[in-house]
């Protein structure tokens, strides 16, 4: 089932009653709204005076909702996550752990494959020259020695942007606008990977003693043209700034169609298919990890 995404910009007061999450407004004390918990799959609390109770992060944490905490800047700055979202995580935390080096190269490959593929599609969609990266995405090594990823960055980037465009997490538009688009990507990986029993600290290519998430990191990487195609449509329609309403289409990403092979699936199922193929390549099962292609 497709899960709701909730954005609170404004102040409001949060609470649980009878399963519900009961939302009512601080500007408005008689706006009062109520969702079912097993309804959401997102919630970004943006808004320093929001409020929220215990007893519903522990409701949210339990139904696997990936819950946002934004700074002081309105950006997103931590993530509550469940530790027990799967009832054969153990045995999944095992095979992921003890994964050899040949598997987690060929998984690496793919990532590097499918990721390089999408930026080529997604530049054809939007008129540009995808063809420059069929070179880069066909023939990748294991564990990606040649760094086609990084190399077709820098062409995917000049193709998409222009040469003067340089990608930043501090850089100038519309760097704060795929910042954002990512940080909610990333939010929903690690809540997929979490309700199909693996542990998002576990990484395969992506490894930093200050990241928590190098495995959301890791098989997010083909799903970034998703929001990347988000913020183009933005910036055709000349929003380069990071209003509530940008933030809110940026969220919708969760909701984009993608195509797999048979399939067509709203990214947030998707990412669920993703997830769930990688346990059963971790576990020996299959050899593939399955992503969409974007259309």
């Amino acid at each position: 089932m497709l899960k709701r995404a909730l954005f609170f910009a404004n102040p409001h007061q949060l609470s649980l009653k009878n399963n519900q999450m009961i939302i009512v407004s601080k500007d408005d004390a008689q706006t009062t709204k109520s969702v079912p918990i097993e309804d959401v799959g997102t919630v970004v609390l943006e808004n320093p005076q929001s409020t929220i109770t215990l007893p519903l992060l522990n409701a949210l944490s339990d139904n696997n909702v990936a819950v946002i905490f934004c700074g002081a800047n309105r950006m997103p700055n931590a993530m509550l996550m469940n530790l027990d979202a799967n009832t054969t995580q153990g045995e999944n935390y095992r095979a992921q752990i003890e994964a050899g080096e040949p598997l987690k190269k060929n998984l690496w490959k793919q990532v590097v494959e499918c990721k390089i593929r999408n930026q080529a599609r997604l530049l054809t969609k939007i008129g540009k020259n995808g063809d420059k990266l069929k070179p880069y995405w066909m023939n990748v090594k294991s564990g990606d020695i040649e760094n086609r990823e990084g190399i077709a960055a820098k062409i995917y980037w000049t193709e998409f942007f222009g040469k003067q465009f340089v990608r930043q997490r501090t850089g100038a538009d519309p760097n704060a606008l795929l910042n954002y688009g990512y940080t909610i990507l990333r939010a929903a990986v690690a809540r997929s990977l979490m309700g199909s029993g693996l542990f998002p600290a576990f990484g395969i290519f992506h490894r930093n003693r200050y990241n928590a998430f190098p495995l959301a990191d890791d098989i997010m990487e083909p799903y970034r043209p998703y929001v990347d195609e988000i913020v183009w449509n933005l910036l055709l329609q000349g929003e380069t700034g990071l209003t509530q309403e940008v933030k809110s289409a940026l969220i919708k990403v969760l909701h984009t169609d993608t195509k797999f092979d048979k399939v067509t699936r709203p990214l947030e199922i998707g990412l669920s298919i993703t997830s769930a193929s990688l346990v059963k390549c971790f576990n020996g099962e299959q050899k593939k990890v399955i992503y969409p292609l974007v259309e």
